[in-house]
């Protein structure tokens, strides 16, 4: 019976530490996953960078060659400029499937892997 008291004392110790290290190791999970996370986001976006810079380069060039054979430069701008605004209002109605749905599961398989 003397023994009762050292043992639910000794049990609530190891309860605690263990309580402890299932916080400690949830943190680090926590830290670990949005690390990653960040991190993909950030390379993405200096990809994306480089990619919207020679996008923007390769555009200005067409619509100069284009005017170049409408006769004028800023035709050319209106042509291309007219090609945007309708691929924005078709990525616009399917904005949902085409954008919105692929983040959110490549955030969720980030997350959970």
């Amino acid at each position: 019976m003397k023994n009762l008291p050292n043992t639910i004392g000794s049990l609530l110790e190891s309860t605690g530490d263990y309580v402890e290290t299932k916080v400690n190791l949830f943190k680090l999970k926590a830290v670990e996953k949005s690390s990653d996370i960040i991190s993909s986001i950030a390379s993405w976006l200096v990809i994306a960078l480089f990619i919207v810079f020679g996008f923007i380069i390769i555009n200005v060039g067409l619509c100069i060659w284009l005017g170049d054979l409408m006769g004028s430069a800023c035709y050319g701008f209106f042509v291309i400029g007219g090609f945007y605004l309708l691929l924005g209002v078709i990525i616009l109605s399917f904005k949902s499937k085409w954008i919105k749905q692929p983040i959110n599961d490549l955030i969720i398989k980030k997350i959970l892997n």
